[in-house]
């Protein structure tokens, strides 16, 4: 099975733009783990359509706080509809068991003992002043911290989350997460 760990870094923040919506904001670059070639890659908004073959041919894409923010964003790029592609939002799975939306860091830290390099404030505040290999880096751990929490999961049916000084554990039914929902897409592939 076909697994596409992504992330989504933008050129702007919502306060800038004056909008909650997600999709209204401006992608400056997005960064894959693909499971088929074990690879990390990393596309700038112009060379979007270099990366729609790689998720056209998963079989899941996973995120965290992918379905409310990254594939929204996403979809505004793409041809067609991401959203006919199966996912799995990580974010979405913990507030799911614990009732409450979790930050990444938390999980990264209680999980993993890692903590991310920066923040989605800091990377806007890195592109704007041109250091988009600070962006990219940011990004691709990002994504390698989202993979490996995934990766986690998927081995030991639970998660840890960093509160007031202790990683907390909870449980997951991580039984359906690899289970296929149709075939991959090939929208932008013209066959």
């Amino acid at each position: 099975m076909r697994v596409v760990t992504f992330d989504i870094e933008t050129a702007n923040w919502l306060s800038d733009i004056g909008s909650s919506d997600p999709a209204d904001l401006t992608i400056a670059l997005v960064c894959v783990h693909d499971s088929e070639t074990d690879t990390y890659s990393s596309f700038l908004e112009p060379e979007l359509s270099k990366m729609w073959p790689i998720l056209e041919r998963t079989d899941v894409l996973v995120g965290y706080n992918s379905n409310h923010f990254d594939i929204p964003l996403l979809n505004k790029y793409y041809p067609g509809d991401l959203t006919r592609i199966q996912s799995l939002d990580i974010m979405q799975e913990v507030h799911s068991v614990i009732g409450r939306r979790l930050k990444l860091d938390s999980i990264a830290e209680g999980t993993l003992g890692e903590k991310k390099s920066a923040s989605g404030a800091q990377s806007v505040q890195w592109w704007r002043a041109g250091e988009i290999e600070k962006v990219r880096d940011y990004c691709l751990k990002d994504v390698e911290i989202t993979k490996k929490i995934f990766d986690y999961a998927l081995k030991n049916n639970s998660l840890k989350y960093q509160e007031l000084g202790k990683a907390r554990e909870f449980k997951l039914d991580t039984s359906k997460w690899l289970s296929p929902s149709g075939g991959a897409m090939t929208f932008t592939l013209g066959l």
